[in-house]
């Protein structure tokens, strides 16, 4: 039998098998405190499970449970409720949680920095961030979060114009801008912030068994994650020496402008996960957060749904973030050449539907899909096709500003310089400014990232080979320049404008860049002699 481990969780004393469970998973799964998140365990690399260890900041999945042993652990939860108030308050009016999955191991982040540096300023901030990856808000509205709530900021008592001041928000008008921009709906309150909006994981029963994919097509079963884990024979994935690689080649011919690009991962933190009663409704992975569009396919809730009858238990399903990476859908990866009229050939990754998603922008181009190696891709996938045929014809055409209209009738401008990225964006009735601001802000981050850094690594057989989440090349806060969102006022329905200013930033990025040939563009600079 198991010797036991004593240790205190947010001001009580707990005990614990020493079985050799991670300390995410002793206060998950064991003792049911859900505030960490987990998004890549045991990679230690997004920052979703930040915790405070006797006071100072640790990411509890790479902690054994084991070493806890007469110490204190507090996590977003154990923090004074007056803190934990003024935080989620804050990270509710700037903007500075969406999805709110990464945004409780950054407020204990925070909260341990203001308690050691009150006064920091943003440059202390990013590097405290630099443990943590986001990837809905593009990192300055938690900056603008961090000037509300630090106290040592100076920017807390500054009138009507500081966020908390501000008159009262419609926040279901709020929820309904989150879901136009996120695609399923969503809930937005300062209860998001504090991780408490409703994630699948989150709320799956005590008890209930643990199924993970078995590497083989189907699932491992245990009572634990660690066993089903075991079962599986899980490996923790590595970052490769594999270069990001590009397997399509341009058409021959004039062209005004070229682009070929690799496998993107959609790279959302909270990995698919379900869970489902025996004869009941499957929890979905969707619950908030819209993941880009890359989790309608999910295997989860069928898988949630067929394991539980099959056992006659309830079942939660979890993909760890190697499952995410191996069998979760792709940008599809192509090589093109346009002309400033428009026309020009497109090879890309066959994928259903993208052949119409180009043909809705830019019906000139001839579009050739190409069986590739590879992992699955989809059209499913924030504006896949239709943006990098926007793209390519802004890049052909060299004007600046760039302005992008969205199949949804969404236009945006946009331009990039040294004092950072300016925006404008029209996409009907605004309904709530912070969430549209902070959607579109999140845009130019991921914007930016498509262009300058992000990318998979694939071998020759077409396997994933980068594994682990900060291989994917996801902008850190420190390399988010300023983003200015100027948002048109309009009478018109509401549509989705975040998809536009992700497109329209891409093109501003890659003409201030000179336009070169290869995506990611850090990638072909570190190849060029």
């Amino acid at each position: 039998m198991a010797a036991r481990i004593a240790f205190e969780v947010d001001g009580r004393t707990v005990e614990v098998a020493d079985d050799g469970a991670s300390l995410l998973e002793a206060l998950r799964d064991r003792l049911g405190v859900r505030s960490p998140k987990d998004g890549c365990s045991p990679q230690g690399q997004c920052g979703c499970c930040t915790v405070l260890v006797d006071g100072a900041p640790r990411v509890a999945c790479v902690t054994p449970v084991r070493r806890m042993a007469g110490r204190a652990v507090t996590t977003l939860d154990g923090l004074a409720p007056d803190d934990r108030r003024h935080w989620s308050e804050a990270f509710c009016a700037t903007g500075a949680s969406q999805c709110g999955f990464c945004t409780p191991g950054i407020i204990v982040r925070l909260a341990a920095l203001a308690a050691k540096a009150p006064a920091a300023d943003h440059q202390a901030v990013e590097r405290a961030l630099a443990a943590h990856l986001c990837r809905c808000t593009g990192w300055r509205p938690i900056l603008d979060a961090w000037d509300v709530a630090s106290p040592g900021s100076g920017r807390q008592d500054v009138g009507e114009t500081t966020p908390l001041r501000r008159p009262e928000r419609d926040l279901r008008a709020a929820a309904a801008r989150a879901e136009i921009e996120g695609g399923v709906p969503q809930v937005v309150g300062p209860a998001v912030a504090l991780g408490r909006g409703g994630f699948a994981d989150d709320t799956a029963p005590g008890g209930a068994l643990v199924a993970v994919p078995d590497g083989a097509g189907g699932w491992a079963v245990g009572e634990t994650l660690a066993e089903a884990r075991a079962t599986a024979g899980k490996v923790q994935g590595r970052r490769s020496t594999i270069e990001v690689r590009h397997p399509l080649d341009v058409a021959p011919g004039v062209w005004d402008a070229t682009l070929r690009t690799t496998w993107v991962e959609p790279a959302y933190l909270e990995t698919d996960a379900s869970w489902c009663e025996p004869g009941g409704k499957p929890a979905t992975p969707l619950a908030n957060g819209g993941a880009f569009g890359a989790k309608r396919l999910s295997p989860a809730p069928a898988a949630a749904r067929r394991l539980a009858d099959e056992h006659s238990r309830p079942v939660r399903v979890l993909l760890s973030r190697e499952d995410t990476v191996r069998l979760g859908p792709k940008r599809p990866p192509l090589a093109a050449g346009v002309r400033s009229d428009g026309t020009g050939v497109v090879r890309i990754a066959r994928t259903p539907g993208i052949a119409a998603a180009i043909a809705s922008v830019a019906p000139g181009l001839d579009v050739v899909e190409v069986d590739v190696s590879g992992p699955p891709t989809s059209v499913e996938l924030r504006a896949a096709g239709w943006a990098e045929a926007l793209v390519l014809l802004a890049a052909a055409r060299g004007t600046e500003p760039v302005t992008v209209a969205s199949p949804n009738g969404a236009t945006a401008t946009a331009q990039v310089g040294d004092e950072g990225v300016w925006l404008r964006v029209e996409c009907g009735a605004v309904l709530d400014e912070v969430v549209l601001r902070s959607y579109c802000t999140g845009a130019a981050h991921q914007a930016l990232g498509w262009v300058r850094s992000e990318g998979m690594a694939v071998d020759d057989h077409g396997v994933p080979q980068g594994l682990t989440i900060r291989s994917f090349g996801i902008l850190r806060a420190q390399d988010m320049p300023a983003v200015t969102v100027e948002l048109v006022p309009s009478d018109r329905p509401a549509v989705n404008g975040s998809d536009a200013a992700f497109v329209a930033v891409a093109a501003a990025e890659w003409l201030r860049q000179g336009c070169p040939q290869d995506w990611p563009t850090a990638t072909a600079a570190r190849r060029r002699p």
